[in-house]
């Protein structure tokens, strides 16, 4: 298994390595001497969609280290959008009970998740008001063999509101680090997750996401949504 994970990553080093670009190069104190991208920030919002439905969107960096966008994708919402997600249902189980999940993952060039945050929030609605509202969040990041990959530095979560409330702004944040196979000083690899949802009355919340990326490879793909 652990020859089959190094396969896996080597492969991934060696398709960014022919890629160009206006990058900077990675150090060579333990790193893969791949050109990078600098101080990457992505930014999205997204409307939530209809019930039993699911909207998501990602975007690649390009060799130019530019972001390039992908189409909005409305398709049938998935009991457990992510590995990391919550399994309740997504639809509205009455007239006056909501439930949204969100996702926000960044992957690498090998299409392996490398971290995410992951988001829902249930209310419940009367009269025009929001009567009661829980918002949580959960990550997910990957390891390496020999106790070594992506780890969670920091994780928070809040909302402005719980009872009898005419919006509730819920926001999530997840810091990440990196020390493995890619860099052995832990010092150049860091990823940022910041998920909000404004959760209303009339049942039209917005979920907005973006991710801080101190160091990345070309081919990294950020994936998010909401259900």
């Amino acid at each position: 298994m652990r020859n089959k994970l190094l396969s896996v990553a080597l492969a991934c080093v060696g398709f960014i390595s022919l890629l160009g670009g206006t990058a900077a190069a990675a150090p060579t104190d333990g790193t893969d001497a791949a050109r990078t991208c600098t101080g990457v920030r992505l930014t999205g919002s997204l409307p939530v969609p209809p019930a039993g439905m699911a909207v998501r969107q990602t975007v690649t960096i390009e060799p130019d280290c530019t972001p390039r966008k992908g189409p909005v994708q409305y398709v049938p919402a998935t009991r457990a959008a992510t590995a990391g997600a919550s399994t309740r249902s997504l639809a509205a189980t009455d007239a006056t009970t909501r439930h949204l999940r969100s996702w926000n993952e960044m992957y690498d060039c090998c299409n392996i998740r490398m971290t995410g945050l992951y988001t829902t929030a249930d209310w419940t609605v009367d009269n025009g008001r929001i009567r009661t509202a829980a918002a949580t969040s959960t990550q997910g990041f990957n390891r390496e063999p020999w106790n070594a990959g992506w780890s969670l530095k920091s994780a928070t979560n809040s909302q402005d509101c719980a009872t009898d409330c005419a919006a509730v702004n819920a926001v999530a944040n997840a810091d990440f680090t990196y020390q493995g196979i890619f860099d052995v000083t832990g010092k150049w690899y860091a990823n940022t997750h910041h998920s909000a949802v404004q959760l209303t009355a009339d049942g039209t919340p917005a979920c907005t996401f973006d991710v801080n990326l101190k160091h990345t490879f070309i081919g990294w793909n950020w994936q998010h949504g909401c259900e």
